[in-house]
């Protein structure tokens, strides 16, 4: 019983010691500015979770820069509303939402389809949504929540997307792939025999291991199209505490104090969206300088499980298995 009740209370311990550091450390570096990227017309890029928070103002700034943005979202409603709002701001905006729920494969293949039968490039992907905290339960196929909607379906949208990525990337212009990570993924383990927590759950000790999961995935993917000689760069970012609905599932009297600090010290979704950008956007992270871990708006180093090659390759692969991909 005592054993149990550690194992659910440590997890919390160590991600919230962490929260606490990493912002100290953002208010250290003081506010975040994106600096002058270049015009993105005719480029396209879709943004999971760009309905509001950090991906709304991704996908926003985006449009800003000519690109056409296609927003994927699970709540139509919210997502339509977003591109409102953006079309509202510019008049000559691309931008568009389509149904995505990453708790769904049937969905995520869905939304691929549709897009592939388009034939349209694409030049960026921006796998931002995700859940944070959510009580022990199941996606539609089963799969734990933090593992399934914030790691598995970015991997198969990514997958199934890889052969547009790889022929819209060109010298000089790479398609990239930007995955929205956390800090907490350096106190991240991952379990490859119960990555669905099925042996005791503990929702902090699952968002850490998706987010480990999802800068692990990052990096192999970047190899892999290295060593292809493929136009498509992969890295993994960092937006630091950002004041988003993201945690909304806390504990309520942690969910109240939070509240009142994120207005005060935590960052605008705007200042969350720079470093994304900057991994998306920047012409300095062309050829060998893409990829890696970024945060704070720079490329940063993290720990050394993240760059276990057999670890990357155990988790790709069984990430294969799981999905039914060849």
């Amino acid at each position: 019983m005592l054993s149990a009740f550690w194992c659910h209370l440590l997890p919390a311990i160590k991600l919230y010691l962490l929260g606490l550091k990493v912002l100290l450390l953002q208010l250290l570096n003081g506010p975040l500015r994106l600096p002058v990227m270049p015009r993105q017309d005719g480029n396209v890029a879709i943004v999971t979770g760009g309905g509001r928070g950090i991906g709304y103002e991704v996908a926003r700034h985006l449009v800003r820069l000519g690109a056409h943005v296609i927003i994927g979202g699970r709540d139509e409603q919210e997502g339509l509303a977003a591109v409102r709002r953006i079309c509202e701001h510019y008049k000559e905006a691309k931008v568009e939402f389509k149904k995505l729920d990453l708790a769904s494969l049937q969905s995520v293949r869905q939304f691929a389809q549709s897009f592939r039968e388009r034939d349209l490039p694409l030049n960026i992907l921006v796998n931002n949504a995700g859940v944070m905290l959510v009580p022990e339960g199941r996606t539609e196929d089963g799969f734990e929540q933090h593992f399934g909607v914030n790691y598995l379906g970015h991997f198969l949208l990514t997958w199934l997307l890889l052969d547009t990525l790889k022929d819209s990337g060109k010298s000089g212009h790479v398609s990239r792939v930007v995955n929205v990570s956390s800090s907490a993924h350096c106190i991240g383990q991952i379990r490859l025999n119960d990555l669905n927590s099925r042996q005791s759950y503990s929702s902090h000790a699952a968002y850490c291991q998706s987010k480990l999961a999802q800068v692990l995935f990052s990096f192999h993917l970047h190899q892999e199209m290295q060593s292809g000689g493929f136009q498509v760069s992969s890295c993994a970012v960092d937006p630091g505490m950002v004041d988003t609905a993201l945690y909304r599932h806390l504990w309520t009297p942690l969910h109240l104090a939070q509240s009142v600090i994120a207005r005060l010290l935590f960052r605008t979704p705007e200042e969350g969206a720079t470093t994304v950008l900057s991994a998306a956007l920047s012409p300095a992270l062309e050829g060998d300088c893409g990829g890696g871990y970024w945060a704070n708006g720079c490329r940063k180093m993290t720990t050394p499980l993240t760059f276990d090659p057999q670890l990357q390759v155990s988790l790709w692969e069984i990430s294969l298995q799981l999905l039914n991909l060849h």
